[in-house]
């Protein structure tokens, strides 16, 4: 088979479904020496309790956080309210949190401040919020925010067919470039508030997705020619863009893949019900055995390492419990427990007065109500069972 056609063939592959939603069947118990040691458990449940106390001393007046980014600080924080039993959706924090969100309602489904140009990011995160909370009275702005997504990606509608690097993909409105981060910020919402695995939306993201990933045989665009390491990038529009630039690979430069972009994917994929054996999601699993690492945000160079790092951890703990597999071994045959390490990463981070902040502030992780909320929702994640 010639090699675009291989591209393509790989890109259209059958969804292979193989979540416990999917096949109906109970998870089952992770054997003894997967479960979290129970102090460990407990500490980190203190950690988020701790976390929370600091974000109720910082809830604004009107009910939110960090209200110059419009309602979407304040969604993070209040799913990460909404979701400990300590406070749950009925708390009178999540009261005044939730009606603070819920006036950034726009008539066409989104939520989101009109002067900032990031509808899609803030649709996204109220979605999840929303999500989280599953109220019954919420059904019907729910099924219009997730319409209002749905019509963020490009494909037909905006004449753009799928032979385009844009297809797929959305941006932060509809009018800006797509990316994987937005991408991926839209499908997390669209997985959690319940959109159905068979939805086009879907593949047609895949198709974007794939041209994020560096890997020849799935990736038809031409800054992935030669390309096999299976991490990704932050576009395939407009040439292919990186956030952590390039390396030269054979004399010739090549655009570097890094870990927050490349578990965004990873866990993008799994969302839309790719399967394990699915060449791109092995190559993706690959690229994180290679760079399995806590202590910086992967494969970024060494100024930038720890730029988007609470970022990289919320969503590094999505993408391993949609793997749904405990551990991971890196490539060095060193096995490693990712609920551990990530709950003892956090841990090791926390402030005396409970809360996260990242000293590199970039992508606003100098903002302590932001990285807080991300802080606690990864942990929490770790502590599923």
């Amino acid at each position: 088979m010639h090699r675009r056609a291989l591209r393509f063939a790989v890109a259209l592959s059958p969804l292979v479904f193989l979540s416990a939603r999917a096949t109906g069947e109970p998870p089952a118990q992770p054997p003894a020496g997967e479960r979290l040691p129970a102090d460990l458990s407990d500490a980190a449940n203190q950690a988020i309790r701790r976390g929370l106390t600091f974000l109720k001393s910082t809830q604004e007046e009107p009910g939110g956080w960090t209200s110059r980014f419009g309602p979407g600080v304040s969604a993070i924080v209040t799913q990460a309210f909404i979701q400990s039993p300590d406070y749950g959706p009925k708390h009178p924090v999540v009261r005044r949190a939730t009606g603070y969100v819920m006036k950034f309602a726009q008539p066409d489904g989104g939520f989101y401040q009109s002067e900032m140009s990031l509808h899609n990011y803030q649709t996204s995160v109220v979605l999840m919020m929303l999500a989280a909370a599953d109220d019954p009275a919420h059904r019907q702005t729910v099924a219009k925010a997730r319409d209002f997504l749905k019509r963020l990606q490009y494909d037909e509608a905006e004449s753009i067919d799928a032979n385009d690097p844009w297809y797929g993909g959305a941006g932060y409105t509809d009018r800006k470039r797509p990316d994987l981060s937005n991408t991926q910020m839209m499908l997390d919402a669209l997985h959690h508030s319940g959109l159905p695995v068979d939805d086009p939306t879907y593949q047609k993201a895949m198709k974007f997705i794939s041209r994020c990933q560096m890997l020849d045989a799935a990736n038809d665009q031409p800054f992935a020619d030669g390309a096999n390491d299976g991490g990704f990038i932050y576009s395939p529009a407009n040439g292919g863009e990186s956030k952590a630039g390039e390396i030269e690979v054979g004399g010739k430069p090549r655009l570097r893949a890094y870990g927050s972009m490349t578990y965004a994917g990873f866990k993008s994929m799994l969302y839309a019900g790719i399967g394990r054996d699915d060449p791109r999601v092995r190559a993706a699993v690959k690229w994180i055995s290679r760079n399995w690492t806590l202590d910086a945000n992967p494969n970024m160079p060494g100024a930038q390492s720890l730029e988007g790092l609470y970022y990289y951890y919320h969503v590094f703990a999505k993408a391993m419990r949609a793997w749904g597999r405990p551990v991971i071994e890196d490539d060095r045959g060193v096995k490693h427990n990712w609920r551990v390490e990530l709950i003892r990463k956090l841990l090791s981070l926390q402030n005396k007065d409970g809360s996260w902040v990242n000293e590199k502030d970039r992508w606003a992780e100098g903002d302590p109500n932001y990285v807080t909320a991300l802080a606690i929702l990864a942990m929490q994640e770790a502590l599923r069972e």
